[in-house]
C-alpha cells in the first residue's frame, strides 16, 4: 500500500526497535531515529514525517506528555506505540486517549508494516485537507442560540440518557463528531473512552483489524493479539464516522455487532461481548443507497435508531456572532496574541456570508484573519478580502485559451509569476506564524504534509 516511501520518526534508545524499522526496507520507509523526547520535538519542527513511533521507554518525557504534546503541535502526524509486555497495559490507555496504536516488543517488522500501512490509509483521507483545529478540540459544548440550534441541543441532551444507537447527518463542516463527543460527555458512560473511526479512510481488510483487533497469526507478522477499537471503547462510546463509506462484508460484520453485541477478532475463533455504545454519522443519502442495494437496510435500521441532523451554518446565521467571538478568544489564546476584536459591520459580513464549508470554515477563516492581522480589531475590508479570496479560489476553472503565436512565451512567463507568488506567500505565512509550520499550513488553509513539500519545493525546507 506504500506508493511512496514514506517517513518515519522513531523515538527510542532501544536498538532492536530502531533495527526493526529499519528492517521495513529503505524503498518504503525513511526513518530517522532519536533518543529523547527533546530531540523529537526539534526533529518534528524542522522536517515532514507521515508517523511517529514512540517507545514508551523514552525517559526524558512522559510518554503521554509527549504524544499529547506531538498532537498539539504537529496536528495531523499520527503516533504509534512501542511497549514492552508490563506497558502494555498504558499503552492501551494511551489509544484511547488519542496515540493511533501500538505494537508489543520485541517489534516484528512485518507488524509494523501492516500498523503503518493502515495508520496511513487513515491520514491519507485528509492528507491535503487543513489540520485539525486547536480551537475546537475539546470543546465541551456546541455554540448556538438559535432556534435550529435548540432544537439539536435538546435532542442530543434527551438522546444522551439512553444507550441507543445515534445517527448523525449534516454536510461536511457542520460539527457530526462535537455531536457525537456532546452524546458521550452527557451519557452515563462520560467517564469511559471516546474512540473514532474514519470508516472512509481504511479499505476492507484493515477497516476490519481496525474494528474488531486481529489474533496471533492473522496475518504474515501478526506476532501477537491486538484489541480492536470496539475492545478498546469497552464502557465508552465508539463514533464510526462516514460510515455509508463501508463495503457490504463490513457492513455483515457490524450489524451483528449492532445486533447482538458480539464479535471475533481478526483470525481468532473467541467470541467477545462489546459493552459500547455506537455514534454513527455520514453525509451520505442512506435511503438512496438502500434503495440502489448498496446500504444493508436491516443495518440502516440499526444505526438510525435515534437520528440528528446537524444543521449546516447557512440555516443558523444568528450563531455567527457568537461563534466568531468563541474563535477569537480561543485563537488569540492559543497563538499567545494580545486580545483582538472583531467590528460590527465585519461581523455582518461574516454572518451573510453562505459558508459552503459549514462551521469548519468559518473557524479556519476567523484563525486566518487573527493571526495576520497587524492591528487590535479585524476590520470589514479584512473579511470583505478574505471572503473574495474564497470566492476566487472556488470559481471554476476557465476555458482552454485560444491558441497565439506567444501563448508557449506567455505560459512559462506566468509560471514563473506564480512560483514567485507563491513563495512570497509561503515566507509571509512562515513570518506570521513565528516559524510555526503547523500554524502556517494553517494560515495558508493547506496540511502540514503540502506545506512541506512547497517549502521544499522553494527551497525554503531548511
Amino acid at each position: 500500500m506504500m506508493a511512496r516511501a514514506s517517513r518515519l520518526l522513531v523515538v527510542t534508545a532501544d536498538a532492536d526497535v530502531a533495527a526493526s524499522v529499519v528492517a521495513i526496507g529503505r524503498e518504503r520507509v525513511r526513518a530517522n531515529t532519536v533518543s529523547t523526547g527533546a530531540e523529537a520535538l526539534k526533529t518534528l519542527a524542522t522536517i515532514p514525517f507521515d508517523v511517529v513511533v514512540l517507545d514508551l521507554d523514552v525517559s526524558d518525557i512522559a510518554p503521554g506528555d509527549l504524544a499529547r504534546t506531538i498532537a498539539h503541535r504537529f496536528a495531523g502526524v499520527p503516533v504509534v506505540l512501542v511497549a514492552a509486555l508490563s506497558r502494555v497495559p498504558e499503552a492501551i490507555e494511551l489509544v484511547r486517549k488519542g496515540a493511533e496504536d501500538y505494537l508489543r516488543k520485541p517489534v516484528d517488522a512485518e507488524e509494523l508494516t501492516f500498523t503503518v500501512e493502515k495508520v496511513l490509509a487513515a491520514a491519507e483521507t485528509s492528507a491535503e485537507e487543513p489540520p485539525p483545529s486547536r480551537v475546537m478540540d475539546g470543546e465541551p459544548s456546541l455554540i448556538g442560540r438559535s432556534e435550529a440550534m435548540r432544537a439539536v441541543l435538546g435532542l442530543v441532551d434527551r438522546a444522551a440518557k439512553s444507550n441507543a444507537t445515534v445517527l448523525v447527518r449534516g454536510e461536511t463542516g457542520s460539527g457530526k463528531e462535537l455531536v457525537a463527543r456532546r452524546v458521550h460527555e452527557l451519557s452515563p458512560r462520560a467517564r469511559g473512552p471516546f474512540l473514532k473511526v474514519h470508516c472512509a479512510a481504511l479499505p476492507e481488510q484493515l477497516l476490519e483489524s481496525e474494528l474488531f483487533g486481529y489474533d496471533k497469526g492473522a496475518f504474515t507478522g501478526a506476532q501477537s493479539r491486538k484489541p480492536g477499537r470496539v475492545e478498546l471503547a469497552e464502557g465508552g462510546t465508539l463514533f464510526l464516522d462516514e460510515i455509508g463509506d463501508i463495503t457490504p462484508a463490513t457492513q455483515v460484520k457490524l450489524l451483528r455487532v449492532l445486533q447482538d453485541r458480539q464479535y471475533e477478532r481478526l483470525g481468532g475463533s473467541e467470541t467477545l461481548h462489546a459493552d459500547v455504545r455506537f455514534v454513527t454519522a455520514t453525509h451520505r443519502n442512506l435511503e438512496e443507497m438502500v434503495a440502489r442495494g448498496q446500504f444493508r437496510e436491516d443495518l440502516y435500521y440499526r444505526i438510525n435508531v435515534i437520528a440528528i441532523t446537524v444543521p449546516p451554518l447557512r440555516q443558523h446565521a444568528t450563531d455567527v456572532p457568537e461563534l466568531v467571538r468563541h474563535f477569537v478568544r480561543s485563537i488569540c489564546k492559543d497563538n499567545g496574541k494580545a486580545s483582538v476584536e472583531v467590528a460590527p459591520d465585519a461581523i455582518e459580513l461574516l454572518a451573510a456570508y453562505a459558508w459552503p464549508g459549514n462551521v469548519r470554515q468559518l473557524e479556519n477563516v476567523m484563525e486566518r484573519l487573527v493571526i495576520l492581522t497587524d492591528s487590535s480589531t479585524v476590520a470589514a475590508p479584512d473579511v470583505r478580502a478574505e471572503l473574495a479570496r474564497i470566492d476566487s479560489l472556488a470559481q471554476p476553472a476557465h476555458a482552454e485559451p485560444v491558441a497565439t503565436p506567444t501563448l508557449e512565451a506567455s505560459a512559462v512567463l506566468l509560471d514563473d509569476a506564480v512560483r514567485k507568488a507563491e513563495r512570497r506567500v509561503l515566507e509571509k505565512a512562515l513570518k506570521n506564524a513565528d516559524g510555526n509550520r503547523t500554524v502556517a499550513a494553517r494560515i495558508l488553509g493547506i496540511s502540514r504534509r503540502s506545506l512541506y513539500y512547497k517549502l521544499e519545493e522553494h527551497g525554503l525546507g531548511g
